[in-house]
């Protein structure tokens, strides 16, 4: 990519930046749009533009982005200041003495890296972590039920009374209740279309019409054919039919469908923390034992898989992600192909005349490459977060971290490798065919060339991708197109601008791409740490004023990323140390032997928090779980909060629900 492409691209993306920060500071203001860029505080009940002086100033908004609240949420702004940190000492150090160097094409470089760690962070972290200890546990592989015992709810209760006497409170069952989860979406449905249906026989009521029009459906298939009816009398019956065939399930899941697994509650949250963590039976694959999350949290069809199936799970998903790796280090090579037209040309001699255009060649260089490497990257994770949960994962929170781990060796193969290895091939491949040995001296010579690629592609992902975050034009346009052509009632408009979560399975992952590529090419390009600065100072910001006042958390799992996500800084860093170490040996940099103790230090370092700090995080913490609470919990609305919405129902004794729970 020649110079006029880089700037084309960079004044485009900034110039994208700016009209999409002008269209946000206009569009914020107005009153019709406040469910698009303030529902956090709406669904907390607060007034979204309290405290503000109305403006339409750009910038108006750094001023009142605060801190969210929520461990998941703080963790992740740790990530980001993390990452900052450590760029923005790197730029004072490395900046002052790598761009006279790369200026002057020396290669005599001397360079310290420093990495640090927040005790007081740390510290702070684990407590949080452990301040929402439950009184319940998940218990998977239990034994079939033995002569004596009628119901595996039964055997459940004898077993763990006779183990905690005093403090045992009460068990639920799991069950195969997918039918009964079938029968209320039915029925759920029913009621919507029955809310729809009386809010447009209000809305027909007029002036010169008082009586107004009823609604009408016909019942065939879509409701395109068959005989017209009244919707109203027509959804009120089939609610009372579906109700009744709802009830009737119920009791059949309750009675007949109890699996192996259940959640059983405890009076004491040190006895809780206990039982998360021991062994109850000789056997591994029998009563196997582990802290219950929030309920929201559960992934329940998981928790009836057992021992020896969900490891057979793991290594098929293992394997399967091993194989698309490999699958996508193909295309994300052709890729590679794109970051100079000139390999473009040798791979498709006849696109030399639409080359030669020269506002063509220049758009081709400057957008094309990039826009493709997001879109491919675009899809993977929600098909790691599917394979995640496959392997019989039994929380949200845990699967998105499984998710996010696997999508770390993406970038690692598939961009830093692949990009570099297949820019390079396809530049040298006839000088490496002459000469062979030559492949790791051309591979390094060629990094600086592929820095041109990153840099575009981190420009447009800090203006262009959080300008569309920051503005949400997207969902803005969604929201008043389905208002004005689709929703009819108040709970189908909520539905339409529900803000979802932050999406840390998906942007731990992209973030962790560009700290993998600052990282690696910040010796080798050091123009390219001001741009990781601007990435991580944009979101830090951005996504704080967006954590505050858009996004609502679906679950929270008290900070257990943190780990996760300290691992993979640290391994970036070791990635980074070795590239720089192998890359300033082949440029014979005498002193180059002096870095070696940097990889091995990070290592060291990585390894003791390992043992010291992250256990707190897999496990509960006994003197926390000890600690007195303002109030005694009420056991009974805990246990309630478990029972699914599908065996829910005020018809039923509420003592038979004690082995009831959803198993989606």
């Amino acid at each position: 990519m020649d110079l006029t492409s880089f700037v084309t691209s960079l004044g485009t993306y900034f110039g994208i930046f700016m009209g999409l920060m002008i269209v946000y500071a206009f569009l914020s203001w107005r009153a019709g749009n406040n469910v698009v860029y303030y529902p956090n505080k709406i669904l907390k009940g607060l007034e979204p533009l309290e405290g503000k002086n109305k403006s339409c100033n750009p910038f108006i908004w750094m001023k009142v982005a605060l801190l969210p609240s929520g461990v998941d949420t703080a963790v992740y702004f740790v990530f980001l200041n993390t990452v900052l940190s450590i760029l923005v000492l790197s730029a004072v150090i490395l900046l002052p003495v790598l761009l006279p160097v790369a200026v002057t094409d020396e290669r005599v470089v001397k360079e310290s890296l420093t990495s640090h760690y927040n005790q007081t962070v740390v510290d702070e972290l684990q407590k949080l972590t452990m301040g929402n200890i439950t009184f319940a546990v998940v218990v998977r592989d239990i034994p079939a039920v033995p002569l004596g015992e009628t119901t595996t709810e039964e055997y459940v209760h004898s077993y763990f009374k006779a183990i905690y006497p005093d403090t045992y409170y009460k068990c639920m069952i799991v069950t195969d209740n997918r039918k009964a989860n079938r029968i209320w979406e039915e029925l759920e449905g029913y009621k919507k279309q029955l809310a729809r249906a009386e809010t447009v026989f209000q809305m027909s009521k007029t002036n010169a019409k008082l009586e107004g029009t009823r609604p009408t459906i016909k019942t065939g298939l879509l409701g395109l054919c068959g005989s017209k009816v009244d919707s109203i009398e027509y959804y009120n019956d089939r609610i009372n039919e579906t109700v009744t065939k709802l009830e009737a399930e119920q009791k059949i899941t309750q009675s007949k469908k109890q699996q192996n697994a259940a959640l059983v509650f405890f009076t004491s949250r040190v006895v809780a923390a206990s039982a998360a963590q021991s062994l109850h039976a000789q056997m591994v694959d029998t009563w196997s034992v582990s802290p219950a999350a929030e309920p929201r949290q559960l992934i329940w069809h998981n928790l009836t898989i057992k021992y020896f199936e969900r490891e057979l799970r793991k290594y098929l998903v293992h394997a399967i992600v091993a194989l698309t790796i490999v699958f996508y280090m193909v295309p994300i090579s052709f890729i590679s192909a794109f970051t100079t037209l000139q390999n473009l040309v040798e791979l498709a001699p006849f696109i030399e005349p639409v080359v030669r255009i020269k506002a063509l060649r220049t758009v081709l260089e400057a957008y094309l490459p990039q826009l493709a490497l997001i879109i491919f990257f675009y899809l993977l994770p929600k098909l790691l977060l599917y394979l995640s949960k496959l392997e019989g994962i039994p929380t949200q929170s845990q699967a998105v971290r499984a998710a996010s781990g696997k999508y770390f060796y993406f970038p690692v193969v598939n961009v830093f490798l692949g990009v570099t290895l297949g820019g390079t091939l396809y530049r040298t491949f006839k000088l490496i065919e002459d000469n062979p040995k030559s492949l790791l001296s051309w591979l390094v010579m060629s990094l600086p060339d592929n820095a041109t690629f990153f840099l575009t592609y981190l420009s447009l992902k800090f203006f262009v991708g959080y300008g569309l975050e920051l503005s949400r034009l997207v969902p803005l346009i969604l929201y008043h197109f389905k208002r004005k052509y689709i929703c009819k009632t108040e709970a189908e408009c909520k539905e339409a601008w529900a803000p979802g979560d932050l999406g840390y399975e998906t942007r731990v992952s992209e973030d962790m791409l560009i700290v993998i590529i600052v990282f690696c090419y910040s010796v080798i390009a050091p123009l390219i740490i001001p741009f990781g600065v601007l990435y991580f100072g944009l979101g830090w910001l951005i996504l704080r004023n967006q954590a505050l006042n858009v996004y609502v958390p679906t679950f929270e799992s008290n900070g257990r990323m943190w780990p996760h996500i300290h691992n993979r800084i640290l391994a970036s860093l070791i990635l980074y140390q070795v590239t720089m170490l192998v890359y300033f040996g082949l440029q014979k940099f005498y002193y180059a032997s002096l870095l070696i103790p940097l990889p091995i230090l990070s290592f060291i370092y990585g390894f003791v928090c390992a043992k010291k700090f992250y256990p707190a995080f897999e496990r509960p913490i006994l003197e926390v779980a000890a600690y007195s609470m303002r109030e005694a919990p009420d056991m009974e609305l805990i246990f309630r909060s478990f029972i699914p919405p599908s065996l829910n129902s005020e018809k039923i004794d509420d003592e038979n629900f004690e082995d009831s729970i959803s198993k989606f």
